[in-house]
């Protein structure tokens, strides 16, 4: 997993709640093997029409969220299905950074353990800043170290994360490296047990 400390990225507005894992990445997509090459298919319902030509009223195909790296959603974001690939599926198209009044927990999980950051915010400051990013190209600054967002204006709002969490980020540490890390000890009790 990729250590984030900081990430500073153009804004996606999403003005929907309860988007699940089925919107998110759609279950006939999911027979790859591989955590790579979901990205394509982020939002494929709302982005495809059913002959897979680009939809011009979603605005995520319009030009001016190329790069879109940071995403503002509604509430209970990442229901249904405990699907795995829908983080890996958001990672890949680019997203490092989610912020949303609340998170499905399953996906909640999942996504942190993949590497993006989540963040919960009132709704009232996501409804503002969706308005901004509307208007046209809007940047948004996250010091995780901080637990701080910024705007291009410098006006900086707090953000909490548990500590646990926090830590991973900024260190890349997936559950695998989490493990490596007691390595000496798992040894010493291996050789322990074994005499």
């Amino acid at each position: 997993m990729e250590a984030i400390k900081e990430h500073k990225g153009l804004v996606f507005p999403l003005n929907r709640t309860n988007v699940d894992t089925d919107q998110i990445i759609p279950k006939q997509f999911l027979k790859r093997i591989e955590r790579t090459g979901f990205g394509q298919f982020v939002f494929y319902n709302w982005r495809f029409d059913d002959n897979g030509n680009k939809r011009e009223d979603f605005a995520l195909n319009k030009s001016q969220f190329a790069g879109t790296s940071v995403l503002l959603a509604g509430e209970n974001f990442g229901c249904g299905s405990s699907r795995e690939h829908a983080p890996w599926a958001l990672l890949d198209f680019g997203f490092k950074v989610i912020i949303a009044p609340s998170f499905a927990d399953i996906f909640y999980n999942n996504a942190l353990k993949n590497g993006i950051i989540l963040i919960k915010m009132e709704e009232s400051q996501i409804t503002e800043w969706m308005k901004e990013a509307e208007n046209g190209a809007f940047y948004l600054s996250i010091d995780l170290e901080k637990q701080e967002i910024q705007d291009d204006e410098g006006n900086a709002v707090h953000f909490d994360i548990p500590s646990y969490h926090k830590e991973k980020l900024i260190n890349g540490w997936d559950d695998i490296a989490l493990t490596l890390l007691n390595e000496d000890k798992i040894k010493a009790y291996e050789e322990a047990t074994q005499a």
